[in-house]
């Protein structure tokens, strides 16, 4: 069905009048749903019609089909040629770089290294500003990505000869995001360069880090390969163990350390219960969730750009003013605004005087897909109730039958 879909999008229709585009539409109705015979079909259409106008459309579809189905060859045979129009294709630079090392192949290194180069460049341009909505999460993906670039940048200089520089890049990949990959890259050059013993601790690092990118397969691989080397130098095993204790304590100092950070500059990271967040105000000020604990609290999302929520943010108002009085009840404005400075411009131009907090990722954590969304959370801290839009001649009775059936939830 996607391949069908795909068609339609490159304006193919196997009733259509030019042969081109009737053979294309025929071609990929057969092919159906498979992958493979979708890819044959599109190689078979570039042989025939070599100076097809819809060549870059294909050679993109050939490449994200070979990028599915694991096809390094012809990710790398068609993915060079896109990356001539399209060079800050992030998931490709990446995924052409990594299949050219798949060998030792100077000359394919060589390659490698100028896409892995590019990636680095790409990466270093994605780091958020402090502030970002999700900022760990954003500053995690970009860790990794660009501790993956020097990464293959570390390969490629090594197959390349320079297994010097290879294991400084190695080293700062490692510095740079703590990974299973990055230790095990430090490990390889050392060991080429005969320093087995010392390479022995980051094998054992690569062991001991939990990659979720990692299957069973990959992690024997680094047991085999340490105990081996293990055996080779110290004769047996003995010993062997304490040292994997040492590199789990030692990457789980790091990784805790690493997040420490994060956390520091984002309270919210890793968090999974709403009310442990933290929002932040207009001016600043913080609002931990976990203050309120014990209330019933009401979350109202909205954007100045939506105009559903602008018709019901009276009506909001009216329920707060009649919760007003009552102390364990508290209703709050929570702002999902990407741009944040166009929030208190709009306030002033449409005389809302009322408190606005910005969501700072908890939008995300409840999934609010659509807004407005209101969201009634107990005094034990449960969500009790949802609220996806609103009905306008009823928003204020339904709402507070909400609130008052929270309220018995204590």
């Amino acid at each position: 069905m996607k391949f069908l879909l795909l068609a339609l999008a490159l304006g193919v229709s196997a009733w259509a009048q030019e042969p081109e585009e009737a053979d294309l539409g025929r071609a990929l109705a057969e092919a159906g749903s498979s992958q493979v015979d979708f890819i044959r079909a599109i190689e078979n259409h570039l042989t025939k019609y070599p100076k097809t106008a819809k060549r870059a459309e294909l050679e993109r579809a050939l490449v994200k089909a070979s990028i599915e189905v694991r096809d390094g060859k012809r990710v790398v045979q068609y993915g060079e040629n896109v990356l001539k129009t399209e060079a800050v294709n992030i998931e490709l630079l990446e995924r052409v770089a990594f299949y050219l090392l798949a060998d030792n192949s100077k000359e394919r290194s060589e390659r490698a290294l100028g896409y892995a180069k590019k990636l680095e460049e790409v990466a270093k341009q994605l780091a958020p500003s402090a502030g970002t909505r999700n900022f760990a999460q954003i500053a995690e993906q970009q860790k990794i990505l660009l501790s993956r670039a020097i990464v293959y940048q570390s390969r490629a200089t090594g197959n390349m000869g320079d297994l010097g520089a290879a294991e400084k890049l190695a080293r700062t990949s490692y510095e740079v995001f703590p990974s299973a990959e990055s230790a095990r890259e430090v490990g390889r050059w050392l060991d080429k360069q005969d320093k087995t013993e010392d390479a022995l601790p980051f094998w054992a690092d690569a062991f001991s880090i939990a990659d979720p990118a990692l299957d069973i397969a990959d992690r024997r691989k680094d047991r085999v390969r340490l105990g081996e080397a293990y055996k080779k130098i110290k004769g047996s095993e003995t010993g062997l163990g304490d040292m994997l204790l040492a590199a789990f304590d030692r990457t789980q100092k790091r990784i805790d350390e690493y997040r420490d950070v994060l956390r520091k500059m984002d309270p919210n990271s890793e968090i999974k219960d709403p009310m442990q967040f933290t929002v932040s105000g207009m001016n600043g000020e913080k609002l931990p969730l976990a203050s309120l604990k014990g209330k019933v609290v009401v979350l109202d999302f909205w954007a100045t750009w939506c105009g559903p929520c602008r018709a019901q943010q009276p009506l909001y108002e009216e329920v707060k003013e009649r919760y007003k009085a009552n102390g364990k009840v508290t209703l709050l404005n929570i702002n999902t605004d990407e741009n944040k400075e166009l929030v208190k411009p709009f306030l002033e131009r449409n005389k809302w005087n009322k408190t606005v907090y910005f969501e700072d990722g908890l939008s995300s954590l409840l999934r609010v897909s659509s807004i407005p969304t209101t969201v009634v959370i107990n005094p034990r801290g449960e969500i009790s109730s949802r609220m996806n839009g609103y009905i306008a001649d009823r928003f204020v009775d339904m709402l507070g039958e909400r609130i008052e059936q929270a309220l018995k939830e204590n």
